[in-house]
């Protein structure tokens, strides 16, 4: 691949012209710069462009077959888009070159920017081959910098906070304290992330807790637990992911974060109720209350019914789905159903002020936004 050729334009302007008779180089040149006068005003005007240097040098190349010339324009541009489409559009009214009748119509215009973009690309793929190929020594830490850096300038911010760039498309999103521990998941291909960055909870946490399903991946020491103490109290917590003890989220390998990952916990209200009081979580209870919601499904499985449940676990009454409606009083705080979660019942339990449903599982994506959502998976 040859070097590119430096080059102050931005964009270059191509177009096509066709006259009805034999012109010359001179004429097209001439037919452009006087038809074109006043146009489009002083700033705008191609005299003034080119001799401030903001319109280069105006190719023309010339072919005449059969009394008849034809041929292409080249304009290279260092004006932005719209001033360039419009220098583009100003051509497109000419009718006359020379003596004859002509037509300029525009073909592209071309962004140079991206040209050498992908230059740059393409020659440090080849630089890196090289390095690889040549056995440079540290040709891996070499290779894995230039990822970082990668990773790095993929962090975006929203709102305010740093995030990855996959945040606004995912339904799921990973909660984390800071910037740097947005940096390590990127860097490991984790691109659903948003940073806390700071003592109090932002309201865009708050905001995105309601709509999306949320984990909560925090560091495995005393800040950690702070941490989530802080986003219980306002946030719709969804699960909770744990560095190993003693570690921070920044400093994890590929490996750690995704077996945190995997073993995260889903939180009930129950959790929820007891980190609110200040009471010390042990590290056996959230998985107690899903070994009860677990044994409650495992009861109702295949009986078309559903048990209603208070907030202390204790089951209120067994009905039919048919009744369920019908059956829920303001005592429901846990519905675990025989059947699969469907935006109805979901529905039926925001209506209802139900806290939690289980079910066997999910049969079409439904929007939750305060009732917790627990299927037999989430609870094996």
């Amino acid at each position: 691949m040859s070097k590119l050729a430096q080059n102050f334009a931005k964009y270059l302007i191509y177009l096509k012209f066709e006259a009805s008779g034999v012109v010359e180089k001179p004429d097209v040149i001439g037919a452009i710069f006087g038809q074109t006068e006043g146009l489009l005003g002083q700033d705008l005007d191609l005299r003034e462009l080119q001799k401030t240097g903001r319109i280069g040098r105006i190719e023309v190349s010339i072919k005449t077959e059969t009394g008849k010339s034809s041929g292409e324009i080249e304009i290279p541009s260092s004006l932005d888009s719209s001033e360039s489409s419009l220098i583009a559009a100003s051509l497109e009214t000419i009718d006359k070159v020379g003596p004859c009748d002509a037509k300029i119509q525009i073909i592209k215009i071309k962004d140079v920017r991206s040209q050498k973009r992908r230059y740059v690309v393409d020659r440090a793929k080849e630089i890196m081959r090289d390095m690889i190929e040549n056995g440079v020594p540290d040709s891996q830490k070499l290779s894995e910098s230039i990822k970082e850096a990668v990773r790095t300038h993929e962090v975006l911010s929203y709102q305010g906070l740093s995030c990855g760039p996959d945040l606004e498309e995912s339904d799921e999103i990973i909660v984390v304290e800071g910037r740097a521990d947005v940096i390590n998941l990127l860097k490991n291909g984790i691109r659903n992330v948003i940073a806390i960055e700071g003592s109090k909870i932002p309201d865009t946490i708050v905001a995105l807790s309601k709509e999306r399903i949320i984990t909560a991946f925090l560091d495995g020491d005393r800040g950690g637990d702070l941490d989530l103490k802080k986003l219980l109290s306002v946030a719709d917590i969804d699960f909770i992911a744990r560095a190993e003890s003693g570690k921070e989220v920044e400093e994890l390998t590929k490996k750690q974060i995704f077996k945190a990952l995997r073993e995260k916990v889903p939180v009930d209200q129950v959790v929820v109720k007891k980190m609110q009081e200040g009471r010390e979580v042990k590290k056996d209870e959230v998985p107690e209350d899903r070994r009860r919601l677990a044994s409650l499904m495992e009861d109702i499985i295949g009986s078309r019914a559903a048990y209603m449940i208070d907030k202390d676990y204790k089951i209120l009454s067994k009905v039919p789905l048919s009744e369920l409606a019908e059956m829920i009083t303001k005592d429901v705080h846990t519905i675990v159903f025989d059947g699969k979660i469907n935006q109805s019942i979901v529905d039926l339990a925001l209506q209802k002020k139900v806290a939690c449903l289980v079910g066997t599982d999910y049969k079409e994506r439904v929007k939750s936004g305060p009732v917790k959502i627990l299927t037999m998976k989430d609870l094996k």
